[in-house]
């Protein structure tokens, strides 16, 4: 089974039994960032989170292996036209330079892990409109000289 088809299998399943990545994480242990990202196929599973979410799941030891693949961090190089990714893309597109500016200013010439790499998606209640709260929390790697 490659990573499309499992994505498929998974996420057919998630929606007949009434599930969330919150509620699914929640009983699994697992972040639910973290999980909806290897479940869609971005990220490889150690095995016993392979099996773990599979079972919780009722699928079978094919899921397990896609699950435990390592992918191929490939994506469409195109704008998408998704309103909430496009507008990734345009706080990336807008603030990018800003952003690294800001980072290199206060630790130096490097970069942000996506390796050693965390993130957390929570709602902030507001009167004027609940907010979208993203914490990208990642390790600073510098660039060496030699």
């Amino acid at each position: 089974m490659d990573k499309l088809t499992m994505t498929d299998t998974i996420v057919s399943k998630k929606l007949e039994k009434g599930l969330t990545w919150e509620q699914m994480g929640s009983e699994l242990g697992m972040s639910p960032v973290w999980l909806a990202s290897a479940c869609l196929g971005m990220n490889s599973a150690p095995p016993e989170k392979a099996a773990a979410i599979a079972e919780y799941l009722g699928l079978d030891a094919e899921v397990v292996t896609a699950l435990e693949a390592f992918p191929t961090k490939k994506w469409d190089q195109t704008v998408p036209t998704d309103p909430l990714i496009y507008r990734l893309y345009e706080i990336v597109g807008v603030y990018g330079d800003t952003l690294k500016e800001v980072i290199q200013e206060k630790f130096g010439d490097g970069i942000m892990s996506a390796i050693d790499f965390s993130m957390e998606v929570d709602k902030e209640e507001n009167p004027k409109g609940d907010r979208v709260l993203l914490t990208l929390n990642g390790k600073f790697l510098p660039y060496k000289s030699w």
